[in-house]
């Protein structure tokens, strides 16, 4: 061939893919799903290597032998306890034995009468909402943005009532709520801010941790999370009298290491009757794990930045909105928006377009609290809680949303070919309509 006609052919294609759009409609290649050939062809044992959760290694290992040949088995926790407090810059901490046990120390910290009404999105882990029906306290249950999945404080402005106490957000997949409305509405209103953070390791905004914009938050470590310790949960409080009742909650050794003037103090031998303490080979492998958080969590970011910037101009396909004074988190995997209304497909079948081209494609529709049957019946509350009729942000975050998994290292191949497939897929938006 010519220069010429090489340079004529070369026009002629890049002339064709303007005209079919940002996905190249006009020069489609078959899909894998009719016997193309797949976008993704990088090896899946690598790939599964990238992708792996948690990621354990010799650090952890070694960890759990010195405190096993040691045998100071709970000198770990106060030493996991101090290197959190210094990471996030919380005035206090209390190690839990999970997520749960965290919650449930909060809410009775809140020391709220019975009655009182707390703000909570139905988009959460169920015990964010059901661990306060042990103290006489019931939900408002909050929708949530379709741009974030998180707290929407424009619902939260139409619910308040006469007893409401408290607010609770959730840090939906590690992307923080937008603290500073919600918490100068909160004192407005003069509402008790609480975090749940559990998936929200790392993150900030305007330069705190999540966790430290309310009165108290919450952390899990469980194996899924950004900051795994198999099990595990951590307490987060501003005040000291919101610390020493949370701990002695789950803690009938802690009231004797309090000040004389503690008003806990008095608890020794006992506490508040629960017992919610870490398991030291947790706090070992967490205080390693720690070491590394950041680090990690850059190479996840930086990953999706490489993506999902190569994906922005395709039709219906969206980041949730971050803020520039906001650093995410990425829990779990990253949550695309898919608008299949706009998109004029529906998920099914492009999830089985971007599977067969190789891409590792999921979807988990969080289940809506609000519509569970324990909320609905009356005996285990004060008053029943008011169960919305509807939540459409959360409907539709549940009904228009992918998940890709998180790359835990150097990628650039198979990022790129991730984008092959996308694109791929987009152009034959059309033909994938009449499935």
């Amino acid at each position: 061939m010519s220069k010429d006609a090489g340079n004529t052919r070369r026009s002629f294609v890049m002339a064709g893919l303007a005209a079919g759009g940002a996905s190249g409609a006009r020069f489609k290649e078959t899909l894998a799903l009719n016997g193309g050939a797949k976008a993704v062809t990088y090896p899946a044992a690598q790939a599964s290597a990238l992708f792996r959760w948690p990621r354990y290694g010799p650090a952890e290992k070694q960890a759990l032998h010195e405190v096993i040949d040691s045998a100071k088995f709970y000198d770990e926790l106060p030493l996991f306890e101090k290197e959190w407090k210094d990471y996030t810059k919380s005035p206090y901490v209390k190690a839990h034995m999970n997520g749960s046990s965290a919650l449930t120390s909060m809410y009775f910290a809140l020391d709220l009468p019975p009655g009182s009404e707390i703000m909570v999105p139905s988009y959460t882990f169920y015990m964010t909402c059901l661990a306060m029906r042990f103290f006489g306290c019931v939900p408002i249950f909050i929708d949530i943005d379709k741009r974030t999945a998180c707290f929407d404080l424009e619902d939260a402005r139409r619910k308040l009532t006469k007893r409401t106490r408290a607010l609770c957000v959730m840090h939906s997949w590690g992307l923080p709520c937008e603290m500073d409305r919600i918490a100068e509405w909160a004192k407005e209103k003069g509402l008790i801010l609480l975090e749940d953070a559990a998936h929200a390791h790392g993150a900030e905004m305007q330069g705190k941790a999540m966790g430290t914009w309310g009165v108290m938050g919450i952390y899990s470590f469980q194996t899924s999370k950004v900051l795994p310790g198999v099990e595990g949960g951590m307490g987060m409080y501003q005040t000291r009298e919101h610390y020493e009742r949370a701990a002695a909650f789950g803690e009938y050794l802690d009231p004797v290491k309090f000040p004389s003037d503690s008003p806990v103090r008095a608890y020794e031998g006992t506490g508040f009757g629960q017992k919610y303490r870490m398991h030291p080979f947790a706090a070992a492998v967490l205080r390693r794990q720690l070491k590394g958080l950041d680090e990690r969590g850059a190479v996840v970011a930086a990953n999706a930045r490489r993506l999902y910037d190569q994906l922005a101009d395709l039709p219906g396909l969206a980041e949730p909105r971050c803020r520039p004074d906001q650093k995410r988190a990425y829990y779990y995997a990253s949550l695309l928006f898919v608008d299949f209304g706009k998109l004029g497909v529906s998920r099914d079948p492009l999830m089985k377009a971007l599977r067969a081209e190789g891409v590792r494609v999921t979807m988990w529709d969080y289940p809506e609290q609000h519509k569970l049957k324990i909320y609905s019946e009356a005996k285990w509350w004060h008053h029943k809680p008011d169960v919305p009729a509807s939540l459409p942000g959360t409907e539709w975050v549940n009904k228009n949303h992918i998940f890709l998994p998180n790359i835990h290292g150097e990628a650039p191949e198979l990022i790129e070919q991730y984008v092959k497939a996308f694109r791929k897929v987009w152009a034959h938006r059309e033909e994938l309509a009449k499935v």
